[in-house]
């Protein structure tokens, strides 16, 4: 599916405490579509399975990923279940980190996803950085 001839992408994430990491994944998805969508993991969804609130409020992450040039729309994640995501927005290809390939849902969502013509693109990873780094090192200096 295509909205108006263009391949729509879609990734998401908590993008807390955002880092040249979570830029490196946007850029990258959007050099593989035309139109990127961007789920914002809502407080709520981060504490249901991460057990923790974010540092950043949604509200702020929100302004913060829409303010990113790769980014075309911000949805709120309000479930981890990108299925259920694809039923309401139609993208053609679903963007992931690389660590989930070969996982029993991820092998899961490809036959899912291939049923319907969706593809998915595993995104590698910037190396040595992440939100959880960021905490610790901050909590470190507190």
């Amino acid at each position: 599916m295509t909205k108006e001839g263009h391949i729509i992408g879609y990734t998401t994430g908590v993008y807390d405490m955002f880092h040249v990491g979570h830029l490196n994944i946007l850029k990258r998805a959007r050099e593989n579509c035309d139109y990127l969508i961007v789920g914002v993991s809502t407080d709520e969804t981060v504490m249901s399975y991460k057990n923790k609130t974010p540092v950043i409020p949604y509200e702020e992450r929100v302004e913060i990923v829409k303010a990113i040039r790769y980014v075309d729309e911000v949805v709120p994640q309000v479930s981890m279940d990108k299925f259920e995501a694809w039923k309401n927005l139609h993208y053609d290809i679903l963007f992931h980190g690389d660590d989930w390939k070969g996982t029993d849902l991820y092998n899961k969502y490809e036959k899912q996803f291939s049923e319907v013509g969706v593809k998915i693109m595993y995104l590698p990873h910037t190396n040595g950085i992440s939100s959880t780094k960021l905490t610790q090192v901050i909590k470190s200096l507190v």
